[in-house]
């Protein structure tokens, strides 16, 4: 076999790990609120508690995103990934032990473990796209992106049943094979991989590791981080309360409600795929996102101007918050110079990011409290929208070429 089908094999195989990774990535988090009411009852919290259960994963994508870093700049991004499926599935197991007190601290505890494990993935795969994917980081950053979403819809949809046949702790342990099965897969193709037992060169070579702080130096660092910041607030807030909103909208009751909220989710795998497909057709980069944000935007503008027409909207922005996703982190890749940047801006982005995501669902459930309605929340949202749409417009600019290049 000649050197090229090698590689090409080579790539497909680590590819298919990122993917089957990834669905580990999201499901630990979304297992959570379709059995919080059991869960919440079996360890005595209140709903403050119950809250906090649910959002702490996300606070932990923001906090342990330096050390997350930190960690992939010591040992590579692919032993990297061993710890965070290691994590993921020690985090899940005990997040499902006991009832009351003693209960409550396991589940808080394994929950923590699962939020920076996640986080360790979250900064990872990025890196592995600029390292190994760099010149199809669209395709591998849109197919992460729709596997990503594929988790949050299996524990989404399955939990309740899992949870009828073998209680919530049951049900949630459950989800611990897919950690197996990726662990598994991952440690045999990464085996294969040339860097897999060390931190990579590209890593710890001088001329692919920039100054500590470069990257918060550069614009595009933080326009990513506006741009992110706004996806993710509008992304997790949505996700928290379009059921409730849905439920008062149409008159339904929360099982219902629930069903129709999933179109938001599961149509994100499609955004996933739709956007490295256009840019593969020579859809120009600022197209696909202006498109993208349009969609966003339809959902708080449709649902205040036409809320008879969810169903549309709902949809629209299923696709949207998948395929913008993979805009970001395909942006991530293309405009970093190496891994090392690579790895220090998606930490960046994520950090600012997910800070805001953290505060997306208390500050739509306040607003909603404080007005008794829906209109003011989807404002909040509409704004936070408009945020991402304008950054992801200066970040999608074509870039000018060096002064000694135009001389």
């Amino acid at each position: 076999m000649s050197s090229f089908p090698r590689r090409a094999v080579g790539s497909a195989a680590l590819l298919g790990a990122v993917l089957v990774f990834a669905l580990n990535l999201r499901a630990p988090v979304t297992a959570v609120p379709p059995v919080v009411t059991d869960v919440a009852a079996a360890l005595h919290l209140d709903p403050a508690m119950a809250g906090l259960l649910t959002g702490l994963p996300v606070l932990c994508f923001a906090v342990v995103a330096p050390a997350a870093s930190a960690l992939i700049a010591r040992v590579g991004p692919y032993r990297a990934v061993t710890v965070a499926l290691v994590g993921v599935l020690a985090g899940t197991l005990l997040r499902s032990v006991g009832t009351g007190t003693p209960g409550a601290v396991a589940a808080f505890s394994g929950t923590v473990v699962i939020g920076a494990a996640i986080t360790i993935g979250n900064v990872a795969v990025p890196v592995i796209v600029a390292r190994d994917f760099k010149r199809r980081a669209a395709l591998a950053t849109g197919l992460y992106t729709s596997s990503l979403n594929l988790g949050s819809v299996f524990t989404t949809t399955l939990t309740v049943p899992l949870a009828a046949l073998l209680g919530w702790q049951g049900a949630l342990a459950s989800w611990s094979v897919l950690a197996v099965v990726a662990l598994v897969w991952w440690l045999v193709v990464s085996r294969r991989l040339p860097d897999a037992g060390r931190a990579p060169r590209a890593v710890a070579s001088p001329s692919d590791a920039p100054a500590s702080g470069s990257v918060l130096r550069r614009a595009i660092t933080w326009v990513l981080a506006a741009a992110f910041c706004g996806q993710a607030f509008s992304y997790f807030a949505v996700t928290g309360w379009l059921p409730d909103l849905l439920g008062d909208l149409l008159s339904i009751d929360p099982a219902a409600a629930g069903g129709a909220a999933s179109l938001f989710q599961a149509l994100a795998i499609l955004g996933g795929v739709a956007v490295p497909a256009a840019l593969a057709t020579r859809v120009p980069m600022r197209g696909v996102a202006v498109a993208m944000a349009a969609m966003w935007l339809s959902l708080p503008v449709g649902l205040l101007l036409a809320p008879e027409a969810w169903a549309l909207w709902c949809s629209l922005a299923g696709v949207a918050q998948g395929g913008n996703f993979a805009v970001i982190f395909t942006l991530v890749a293309q405009r970093t110079d190496n891994p090392a940047q690579a790895r220090r801006t998606a930490a960046t982005v994520q950090l600012v990011g997910y800070a805001c995501a953290a505060t997306g669902p208390s500050v739509l459930g306040a607003v909603h409290a404080a007005t008794h309605g829906w209109d003011a929340p989807l404002l909040v949202v509409l704004g936070a929208l408009t945020t991402m749409a304008a950054a992801m417009i200066v970040a999608t600019a074509r870039r000018r070429p060096p002064a000694t290049a135009r001389g």
